[in-house]
């Protein structure tokens, strides 16, 4: 169970880290702050710089507490607040299916995360 909840939060934690890399510093094929601020803008999340920097912050240190199994209620109110944002502002409207660009993945995000918190993050964690 220990090495199980290992791959899931190095997993999950670290791809959500390397989404808020992508909008803080452009990495990975990301936009940086200016890029992504124009394009949260452009779907009514203003003002634009300060909310990526937010959401940015969010799945960065949340990702990374995540991984590390470090203050998990902490990294789970982080990772799955940009998630629920996400849902409302971004994929909500259009249906449940990923393939719609739905909601679908957030919400298995969403459970990823909050049902490792509530198991706790395992033996090999922080």
């Amino acid at each position: 169970m220990n090495a199980g909840l290992l791959v899931i939060r190095l997993v999950v934690g670290l791809l959500f880290a390397g989404h808020g890399a992508q909008k803080l510093f452009g990495w990975f094929g990301g936009y940086g702050i200016k890029g992504t601020a124009g394009w949260m803008e452009s779907i009514g999340i203003k003002p634009g710089v300060p909310m990526v920097i937010l959401a940015g912050l969010a799945e960065l240190v949340g990702g990374l507490l995540f991984a590390a199994g470090l203050f998990l209620p902490v990294a789970a109110v982080l990772l799955i607040g940009a998630m629920l944002v996400a849902i409302l502002k971004v994929h909500g409207s259009n249906g449940l299916w990923a393939t719609n660009n739905g909601y679908e993945y957030n919400l298995v995000l969403i459970a990823v995360v909050l049902g490792v918190t509530l198991i706790g993050a395992g033996e090999f964690s922080f």
